[in-house]
Formats: C-alpha cells, sequence, structure tokens
C-alpha cells in the first residue's frame, strides 16, 4: 500500500516553533547562564528561540 502524497510533503516541512520543550527551554538557560543545577524544572521563566 503506497503513502498519501499529501503525507510524504509532511516530513520535510521545517518550520521555526513558536513554543519549545522543557528539556530545550533548560538547554538554552543553561547557554545563557541562568540556570543552575539546583534550580527546578517548573516554574521556568519564558525563553525565546535563537
Amino acid at each position: 500500500m503506497s503513502q498519501h502524497s499529501s503525507l510524504k510533503a509532511a516530513g520535510k516541512i521545517a518550520t521555526k516553533r513558536n513554543v519549545l520543550k522543557r528539556f530545550e527551554r533548560v538547554e538554552l538557560l543553561k547557554k545563557r547562564g541562568k540556570w543552575t543545577e539546583q534550580d527546578r524544572g517548573f516554574g521556568l521563566p519564558k525563553t525565546k528561540s535563537e
């Protein structure tokens, strides 16, 4: 059975996401120097992706 043509193109779309996952936000905060290992993963500040 073949795959529908509309589903094939979905994997090729690479748009910039507005919302980051929690681990992505932590990595970004670590890179900016605003995260320590003692900080909790809840109530993270809002971040914009680079």
